[in-house]
């Protein structure tokens, strides 16, 4: 017997969009988790959804090891569950019935579950961890009982037993209301959370999975926690406007001990934002060096932090993709999105990257409010001229908490939430329908793919991407739901440009 299931209900074999690309990753958090209620000296197991087919495995999971508790920890550094896919919180619902039936006490956290307690908590969870978890996770489940205790526990966790610890909810019985307690601040030092109990997950399917599709394996890791920039669409339910970083040697080591222990080919470096002072670049850079940990590596960063220090730091230690937000081609569409860079920024940091032999990806976002014709063929200029090495394109999705989901609340129907990470849904009333988006998803993908066409290829994909404009442009014309008259800033609003500007 167990005392503690820590798992998460993410997966891939039930989002159609990433069953197809194959690049699945292990539970950061989860694991994160994990490892702290195993150091508070609890017997625990993993439960890792994302290669399973379904939430049955579950079942065979509780069979296996007889829980007396079951921690339903999302994975908070993947953007999957922040984007609160609504599959997820189905699967979620059904793991803790499940849960319960086996006579399990029942915690949850993550981003859906800090955004919306309610719902987790009226599918059987017995606390919800609100924010950041680890210290919160450790002091719920002392409440249920020390290690090795008896499977009936203490009383059910009401207002008054959890009063003490910040970042709870739990329903009140004498009212039937949701009760929170104090937020609970993040921890400003995330090395105390050393490091994921990696070894609670199989990473060998991972690798099978991998390279059978990609003839190579990429694992995770993550060096900071949260994002300090403003962007008004981008949710952070749990670690807000705040940003903490681990130092500089203790991820170098960690690197190490992947690079000797598991072996991968490459590492995806899951923060936000990636190394967001050069001097820590630098100092990372030296510390790979020292310890022999180079594996080349991908992150997510913002074309103003890629200066020339940055990006040799970057290239010292391994760096092999940085993917931008570059959102847009239009600086009127970026200023909206109280973005904070401007289109010339995102010139400078592809060609710098592309001088250090470091690869960059663009994201690109359709269908902001107010986006007209002319700002998305600026954004397809921009994709030619700087020809990325690789885009993600998504439209506009309004997240709960965030300004830009207060600006569009009003216009939302009875769907909120996408179902899987390739819906692609528009959920308010954009420019366009959700069909001229997804015709516009793959034509700035064949867009990429003749910029960087070689002269073989050349010819036929620029008579095909013509036809593209042609049927886009047509699609544009009979598929505009609302005149694009003003973009929606958070201070101010802005006229609509000229629309009569169309592809060259």
């Amino acid at each position: 017997m167990t005392d503690i299931v820590v798992g998460h209900a993410y997966f891939m074999a039930l989002d159609a969009r990433q069953q197809e690309k194959q690049r699945p990753y292990p539970p950061l958090g989860t694991m994160y988790a994990a490892g702290q209620l195993r150091r508070a000296g609890y017997d625990v197991a993993v439960f890792d959804a994302m290669l399973e087919p379904d939430e049955e495995a579950f079942a065979a999971a509780l069979e296996e090891h007889r829980p007396r508790i079951v921690v339903i920890a999302e994975d908070n550094f993947n953007f999957l569950s922040k984007m609160c896919l609504s599959r997820v919180r189905e699967a979620t619902a059904t793991m803790i019935a499940m849960a319960r039936r086996a006579g399990c006490r029942v915690v949850a956290g993550g981003s859906d579950a800090s955004d919306h307690p309610e719902a987790f908590l009226a599918a059987g969870a017995e606390a919800v961890l609100i924010g950041e978890y680890e210290h919160t996770v450790v002091e719920v489940v002392a409440r249920l009982g020390p290690p090795g205790g008896p499977t009936a526990g203490p009383a059910p966790l009401d207002p008054d037993s959890v009063a003490a610890i910040p970042g709870v909810a739990v329903i009140d019985p004498a009212t039937g209301a949701v009760h929170r307690t104090a937020p609970r601040p993040n921890e400003r030092h995330p090395d105390a959370y050393g490091v994921p109990a990696r070894d609670l997950v199989d990473h060998e399917p991972y690798r099978r999975v991998w390279t059978a599709a990609h003839g190579s394996f990429s694992m995770n890791m993550v060096s900071t926690r949260g994002c300090p920039f403003h962007c008004n669409w981008c949710a952070k339910p749990i670690w807000g406007q705040r940003y903490a970083m681990r130092s500089a040697a203790a991820v170098a080591a960690e690197l190490a001990d992947v690079k000797r222990t598991i072996a991968p080919d490459h590492i995806w470096f899951a923060d936000d934002i990636f190394g967001l002072r050069p001097a820590w670049l630098s100092e990372f850079a030296a510390e790979v060096e020292r310890l022999d940990a180079r594996l080349p590596f991908t992150i997510q960063s913002r074309c103003d932090l890629m200066s020339e220090v940055a990006v040799d730091g970057l290239r010292r230690a391994g760096c092999q993709t940085v993917w931008l937000g570059a959102e847009s081609g239009s600086q009127r569409v970026l200023d909206a999105m109280d973005k904070g860079i401007t289109v010339e920024e995102i010139r400078v940091a592809r060609e710098r990257l592309r001088a250090a032999g470091i690869r960059a990806g663009f994201f690109i976002q359709f269908g902001y409010p107010g986006e007209t014709w002319a700002d998305i063929v600026s954004t397809l200029e921009l994709i030619r001229e700087c020809r990325p090495d690789e885009i993600g394109v998504s439209v506009s999705y309004p997240l709960p908490g965030t300004r830009f989901h207060e600006m569009v609340h009003d216009q939302l129907g009875p769907k909120t939430h996408w179902n899987d990470s390739g819906d692609l849904e528009m959920m308010f009333r954009g420019t366009y329908t959700s069909e001229f988006y997804r015709r516009l998803h793959h034509v700035a993908h064949r867009e990429l793919d003749a910029a960087h066409a070689g002269a073989a290829d050349a010819d036929g994909l620029a008579d095909e991407l013509a036809e593209a404009h042609r049927e886009l442009r047509e699609l544009e014309r009979t598929s505009r739901v609302r005149r694009p008259t003003l973009l929606v800033k958070s201070e101010h609003v802005l006229p609509a440009p000229d629309l009569a500007r169309s592809f060259g």
